[in-house]
């Protein structure tokens, strides 16, 4: 039997967030934005929703019927970022607004925004994976197999590339069976984990 999936509306906004917190609480980068299990209990979800009500606005979240996995994806333009802020002008507020309306005195937020930004691909439009969360107890299921090949159907369909960047070596190897390929560079947080930004172009 296949996964049903539906796409999320505002409806679904405490859902999502929820599903979001509970799946990245023990996941390497979360855990360097916020360290220490009783602070990113506390704070972990403020992130989670800044990102949820961004995709709700700008892009398509999917979640699974049963609400126990979601992606998030955006529509991304050549010459875009992904959502992500910068280094300059206009984009380096919204790193310090993120920072702001999450975690005041936690420049781990702003930096993690900038360092994503100066990596994100600009020279071509493009899908990108922002996030996709499976809830603990449903994880091996490939629940988040099945919400990313959803849309890849509709790159291949379209002739549209697709970007994400993993957290874990891990998930690179589930990327990497979905058609995905590593960039050849690394994103490598201070004192910190690293990230894999991965490209997919589509198949015929």
């Amino acid at each position: 039997m296949g996964v049903e999936i539906r796409t999320a509306g505002a409806s679904d906004r405490e859902l999502v967030v929820r599903l979001l917190d509970e799946a990245f609480q023990d996941d390497p980068v979360s855990s360097w934005v916020f360290p220490g299990d009783d602070y990113r209990r506390a704070t972990h979800h403020r992130l989670m929703t800044a990102f949820t009500d961004i995709v709700l606005a700008e892009g398509r979240i999917d979640i699974t019927a049963e609400g126990t996995a979601c992606a998030l994806w955006l529509p991304v333009p050549a010459g875009g970022d992904g959502g992500h802020s910068g280094d300059g002008g206009a984009e380096a507020d919204d790193a310090v607004r993120l920072r702001e309306s999450v975690d005041p005195a936690n420049e781990r937020v702003e930096w993690i925004a900038r360092l994503m930004a100066e990596a994100h691909p600009a020279d071509r439009a493009h899908e990108y994976l922002w996030m996709i969360g499976v809830v603990p107890a449903r994880q091996g299921e490939g629940l988040g197999a099945a919400l990313v090949q959803h849309v890849l159907d509709r790159c291949d369909r379209e002739g549209v590339p697709a970007y994400l960047e993993a957290s874990s070596a891990r998930s690179t190897r589930l990327y990497e069976r979905l058609g995905f390929a590593p960039t050849g560079r690394t994103l490598d947080l201070p004192d910190g984990p690293s990230m894999w930004p991965m490209w997919r172009e589509p198949r015929g």
